[in-house]
């Protein structure tokens, strides 16, 4: 199957389902058992990861593995653990894999909140985590120690959009024994395809694209054949699991994602190059532009972008960039992206870098490109730039 097909295919099953087109919310905490010789047979077959009966709530409802079914076949791994957030995708894939005495190696540009769990509750546990520069590649060889487990990427980075050399560092990285685990929510599995390029655990923030619609937390973490019993084990020991609502809502969005992708990569694509023609832009940290340091990387691996991309500005004071933020109608200011509104935010990378430097020529933001129209999304920040002018 292509891929769209896979999209709106994979995961429903309608004859299973007297036909409904859509796999329905399960709400279900206790499950019955007719005899105590199906209650034990069920416990038994429960501790076998690959084992897919309906046992408990927390280990899943027909609602979850459709949704589980559909991102393992976008992903092409072998299974997927669906949870309540992104951070709890990258924090619980962390742990399944790391123990008391372990080094980490963690990407400098990784999201924020990946950086202070490392920081905080990784250090409590005795891991110790060794930051790197994005751009190595091989060269992360150096940084490799007898007690290096996980290799950590997320390509493009968080906030300054570096791309990184992922098949280069995981054969590094599989060389000395050590897993790799990535961030794919930018590009997600539609643009980059993990395991085909040395990945062993690929993660999203199902948050953003998959749902689409920014009213659902969600995360998903796929693994590969070899590491997958690890990863559900440690999910279920953990406790984690995602309301059936939500995940409802990540099934429709999940059929729709292709669609939206191409829509959100088109006006971001237009939104960049028309942003490095404006005087007040010293940058555009987008890597499908030409003029992108990563760009001959991102042209080799992936296959297309997503909407999200960030501006260096050229020195204002915070007051004038806070009348351009401040009027704008169409672009909202909030976290998160990948819903289908257009949003902007400040940013300040260098507060989260401690292995490499960032030092722009002015202020950052951070760009959404939502499913708006172009022209009305370009008069909304060419008022912004007029006020940014006005307030200098």
């Amino acid at each position: 199957m292509k891929q769209d097909t896979t999209i709106v295919t994979a995961g429903r099953n309608p004859e299973d389902n007297f036909g409904i087109v859509n796999p329905p919310v399960y709400h279900a905490s206790t499950v019955l058992h007719p005899t105590v010789e199906h209650l034990e047979e069920t416990r038994r077959n429960a501790q076998d990861p690959h084992y897919r009966g309906v046992f408990y709530g927390r280990h899943g409802t027909p609602t979850t593995f459709a949704l589980e079914d559909a991102v393992t076949a976008l992903e092409g791994g072998a299974g997927c653990v669906i949870y309540p957030s992104g951070l709890a995708a990258i924090t619980g894939s962390l742990t399944a894999f790391l123990e008391a005495g372990s080094h980490l190696l963690m990407v400098d540009t990784v999201y924020g909140p990946s950086r202070r769990f490392c920081d905080t509750i990784l250090k409590k546990f005795d891991v110790s985590t060794t930051y790197y520069d994005p751009l190595i590649g091989a060269g992360i060889s150096d940084l490799i120690e007898p007690n290096t487990k996980v290799v950590f990427v997320e390509s493009p980075g968080s906030l300054t959009f570096e791309v990184q050399d992922v098949p280069a560092i995981a054969e590094v990285a599989h060389r000395h024994g050590a897993i790799v685990m990535m961030d794919n929510t930018w590009a997600t599995p539609l643009y980059f395809k993990p395991f085909e390029k040395g990945v062993d655990v690929s993660i999203q923030a199902a948050t953003k694209y998959i749902v689409g619609h920014s009213d659902a937390m969600l995360g998903t973490a796929v693994a590969s054949t070899q590491h997958w019993p690890a990863l559900r084990n440690c999910a279920n020991e953990f406790g984690f699991c995602a309301g059936p609502d939500d995940v409802y809502l990540a099934q429709r969005g999940i059929r729709t994602m292709s669609v939206r992708l191409e829509r959100h990569a088109r006006t971001a694509l237009v939104l960049a190059e028309w942003l490095t023609q404006r005087a007040e832009v010293s940058r555009v940290l987008y890597p499908p532009l030409a003029s992108d340091p990563g760009h001959d990387v991102w042209k080799r691996d992936f296959t297309g972008a997503s909407g999200l991309f960030g501006v260096v500005l050229k020195p204002a004071e915070a007051d004038a960039v806070a009348a351009m933020l401040d009027g704008l109608e169409l672009f909202g200011m909030g976290a998160s992206w990948g819903g289908y509104e257009s949003l902007i935010l400040p940013t300040k990378p260098a507060r989260t870098r401690s292995a490499t430097s960032w030092s722009p020529e002015g202020p950052t933001l951070r760009i959404h490109a939502g499913l708006e129209d172009i022209d009305d999304l370009i008069a909304d920040l060419s008022s912004g730039f007029a006020r940014l002018g006005a307030a200098a």
